[in-house]
């Protein structure tokens, strides 16, 4: 169902051109877009300028994942203690040092 809609619309986007021949500045690649450039000069000849670029530092990682680590540990150790109390699994303590 879901791949007849997906055709059924990109179908009416190349009949109103939106979806082009890479003019757009953006790559399909099946459900995902993606910025593109494919030209490197003017119609004219001038060269254009460099794309601006993204720069991801340490810094700038660190902030984004600790906090996202610190969560999924406070949710999987609460996860765990409601496992526990309801005993749907609980280690068992088996002493078997013969």
């Amino acid at each position: 169902m879901a791949s007849v809609i997906y055709r059924i619309s990109r179908l009416g986007g190349f009949r109103n051109g939106v979806i082009s021949s890479g003019l757009t500045g953006l790559k399909t690649s099946g459900t995902i877009s993606a910025p593109c450039r494919n030209a490197v000069s003017t119609t004219n000849g001038a060269i254009l300028p460099k794309p601006k670029k993204t720069s991801f530092g340490l810094i700038r990682i660190t902030m984004v994942v600790i906090p996202f680590l610190y969560v999924g540990t406070l949710i999987s150790k609460n996860f765990a203690a409601l496992l526990e109390e309801h005993d749907i699994f609980v280690p068992e303590d088996d002493d078997d040092d013969d």
